[in-house]
């Protein structure tokens, strides 16, 4: 099992974070933060948010630590990304002005 820890850089409320990921399954990821203790709230599509007190923790458990942009292009690699849905326009098409 490889996960891998970018540097806790990533500032959100008032703490910094790292983001933790793997690069075979999201199987593998959950069985990695469950025990490392992350909350099931931490996981955010294709990546647990883990905060700089725990980074230690996390890398003693065997996460590789890389920088960020390595991290990433290990993600698009896995075919894991998971990007943000943009928000869908209401069923009905539209909700211009009836009538006329």
């Amino acid at each position: 099992m490889t996960v891998f820890i970018d540097p806790p850089d990533w500032p959100g409320h008032g703490r910094l974070w790292s983001h933790l990921i793997s690069d075979v399954s999201l199987s593998e990821l959950h069985e990695f933060a469950s025990r490392l203790g992350s909350p099931t709230r931490a996981f955010d599509r294709d990546h647990y948010d883990v905060p700089a007190e725990h980074y230690r923790t996390a890398v003693g458990l065997g996460a590789v630590e890389v920088d960020t942009r390595e991290l990433v292009h290990r993600l698009h690699s896995s075919g894991l990304r998971r990007r943000r849905r943009l928000p869908q326009p209401p069923a009905g098409g539209g909700g211009g002005a009836v009538g006329g």
